[in-house]
């Protein structure tokens, strides 16, 4: 039974009528036995009509052939025929004008996103990194006491590990979407979709923490005329608007609004230092008296528990390496040492002039902790700046955390690992609103399923944070291993690695004792999105559970109103495999080649894979490339392999006409790792590497 010929007709698909490949005839059942094997090596005759006879195989134009099967169909009123893609086809391709001009525009148009620079760059992240000290600074003096500024100077430090790893990331992939797009090029889509999982969660969990920290800092100075979780809603749903209004975030405003930010901050400190000078050391000392442990196990306890909620005044460097396709080249280590500072400043110094000026009976009573601290040092003028300015720094994180998961589905969406209607814009806004509506309505589950209580959502998105963390020396680890030829810099020890993905699972630990229930909500949160992302990934194989269901009804296949439902389910699986991937091969070695398509097979749904070589007119195509296309081609029945010989160099002007041509996305085009020699970056090509 042959494979059926689906999709070979269909638009941006390449075909040469001319060229076929076919397949050894069977061997004769009643010829003789060929001589047992001789211990001594084939003659040169011999070795040469292997070779002859394997590169003149053709396939009967007719009747059977060797891509055929005996074994039954799994489903009762469904052939083989659907289960084989077609016969591949080779094809010499030489680039038009119209190719070459499509991808210079798009490589033109990737270097000039190349456009942020080092303070620019920090302030886009700098709003959510140094604006979570409205709320990281509550829920560390609640368990940590007196003991909080240690706790959160130590839980600062720990940033210094996790620096030297995101720069050796972020050089080797400077690309969007980190760590989600770090994991696909070093490992398989599964991981990876387990990174946009938890970088959606992330993304949730900022914005309504955001939200109900700026509510919460609202309700502390004016009475509300509503409850302050509908206070929350409310912010989530004005913020909807402004996304769906297309209004996108500007460096430049995060850059005012981060200033603001900071001159508040140090005009806040400032003060605080002179009124401590004025009045002394009393109150520290009562608070001192009034909030120190009984035993020095106490001690270590209130620290590590402080140390471990105390990550919350890290939040928002997992951002950064989201749009470093964005940043100047090499700016990444002087982003990320701006916030680093910053945030160790910020967090240390004011919880240390809170304990000084403010009573402890009055820090566990509220959570405007900033805000009682301005009103004993300067007025209550300042106090309520101080209110303003929290509300439009967590305000600005709020459409941070909606952006952020826009450019998440939407580079979900271009590898086809949510469906493409998560990219539909609006016609007037170009607003992307199936995914605005559909974050914003995931958040707000979030909140209400925890009784609206803040303090849950900030301990679990302390947990949502560490882990996110966690998949970056996790990568590495992995880049290390399985992509260590890729030049990068630094290059970080192995035991920092080590250090670091020791860490999170302390710290994980250490916050789940704290509070267990927070561990329920995000595991419950998690499985959710795993479920849903892993869902449409594998649309295929669940449209064939479909069909395997109606196929054991026969009744089904003579109703009316079901009998069509059979047709339409396979209908849909062959749009599905229709949608065809590119393989950037250099080489004719099977191994690689044999990988190569066992990743497409396992990772992505199609049964359609090009096999493309760039041919080098001083070397010509690799000998053997044409034969073991059509072995592979034999081997995988269940996917169409056509061999692409394109004239022109590697590089990625050439590699984005290709794209354009063959109506494929650059991320859908896959090649091996490139070594120290290769002249090109991974961003300047697009694609995805595969294997090693």
């Amino acid at each position: 039974m042959s494979k059926s010929q689906v999709g070979k007709d269909e638009p941006g698909e390449i075909l040469d009528d001319n060229t076929q490949w076919i397949a050894i005839e069977p061997q004769r059942t009643d010829a003789p036995h060929p001589p047992l094997a001789s211990p001594n090596p084939p003659s040169f005759d011999e070795s040469q009509f292997d070779v002859i006879l394997r590169r003149q195989r053709v396939r009967p134009p007719l009747g059977p052939s060797r891509k055929s099967t005996t074994i039954p169909s799994r489903f009762l009123n469904l052939s083989n025929d659907f289960e084989f893609a077609g016969w591949g086809t080779s094809l010499n391709l030489r680039l038009e004008a119209s190719d070459y001009e499509a991808g210079e525009a798009r490589v033109k148009m990737n270097d000039e996103t190349k456009i942020l620079g080092q303070f620019t760059a920090s302030a886009l992240a700098g709003n959510a990194v140094l604006g979570s000290v409205f709320y990281a600074l509550p829920a560390v003096v609640g368990v940590a006491s007196v003991y909080s500024p240690i706790s959160l100077f130590i839980a600062t430090l720990t940033l210094f590990v996790w620096r030297p790893i995101m720069e050796e990331l972020g050089s080797a992939f400077p690309i969007c979407g980190a760590p989600y797009s770090y994991l696909l090029n070093i490992s398989n889509k599964s991981l990876a979709l387990l990174g946009a999982a938890l970088l959606f969660l992330d993304f949730a969990s900022t914005s309504v923490v955001s939200a109900a920290t700026a509510t919460s800092y609202l309700a502390g100075e004016v009475a509300l005329p509503f409850p302050e979780f509908l206070g929350t809603i409310i912010v989530l749903l004005i913020f909807t608007v402004v996304s769906l209004s297309g209004m996108k975030e500007s460096a430049r405003v995060a850059l005012c609004v981060l200033t603001l930010h900071m001159v508040t901050m140090t005009i806040l400190i400032i003060a605080g230092a002179v009124h401590w000078a004025n009045i002394g050391n009393g109150q520290i000392i009562e608070n001192w008296h009034n909030g120190k442990a009984s035993s020095a196990s106490e001690v270590a306890k209130q620290i590590f528990n402080g140390f471990c909620l105390g990550m919350l005044g890290l939040t928002g460097f997992e951002c950064i390496p989201a749009y470093i396709a964005r940043i100047k080249p090499g700016r990444l280590p002087l982003v990320l040492r701006n916030l680093h500072y910053p945030a160790i400043a910020l967090n240390c110094v004011l919880m240390m002039l809170v304990l000084a000026i403010v009573p402890l009976k009055s820090i566990l009573q509220g959570d405007n902790i900033l805000s009682l601290l301005a009103e004993k040092t300067i007025g209550k003028g300042m106090r309520s700046f101080i209110v303003v300015n929290a509300i439009v720094v967590l305000c600005g994180g709020v459409l941070t955390g909606i952006l952020s998961a826009c450019e998440l589905l939407e580079q979900l969406t271009h590898d086809r690992m949510i469906p493409k209607s998560f990219s539909r814009t609006m016609p007037v806004t170009n607003s992307p609103y199936v995914s605005v509506i559909s974050f914003i309505a995931f958040s707000a589950a979030i909140y209400a399923s925890t009784g609206a209580q803040l303090s849950i959502v900030s301990k679990m998105f302390s947990l949502v944070w560490l882990v996110v963390m966690s998949l970056f020396p996790l990568a590495l680890l992995l880049l290390k291993f399985n992509r260590g030829r890729l030049p990068r810099t630094p290059n970080t020890p192995f035991w920092v690695v080590l250090l670091a993905l020791t860490l999170v699972p302390v710290v994980f630990a250490g916050n789940v004792v704290v509070d267990p229930t927070t561990a329920g909500y995000f595991a419950a949160y998690l499985i959710a999105i795993v479920f849903f992302f892993s869902a449409t990934q594998n649309k295929t194989g669940i449209l064939k559970w479909s069909y395997g269901i109606y196929d054991q009804f026969p009744s089904l296949h003579r109703w009316s109103l079901t009998k069509s439902y059979g047709a339409r389910i396979i209908n849909i699986m062959r749009t599905l495999k229709r949608q065809p991937v590119g393989i950037l091969v250099k080489t004719d070695e099977i191994n690689n080649l044999f990988h190569m398509i066992l990743y497409v097979r396992d990772n992505e749904e199609t049964a359609c894979v090009k096999i493309v070589h760039f041919v080098d007119e001083e070397f010509g195509v690799p000998s053997e490339l044409e034969a073991n296309a059509r072995i592979l081609d034999e081997a995988f029945p269940e996917l169409t392999i056509d061999l692409i010989v394109v004239t022109g160099c590697f590089n990625p002007i050439n590699v984005a006409a290709l794209a354009h041509r063959l109506n494929i996305p650059p991320s859908l085009m896959f090649m091996s790792c490139p070594g120290p020699t290769f002249k090109y970056r991974v961003a300047d090509l697009g694609t995805r590497i595969i294997t090693l």
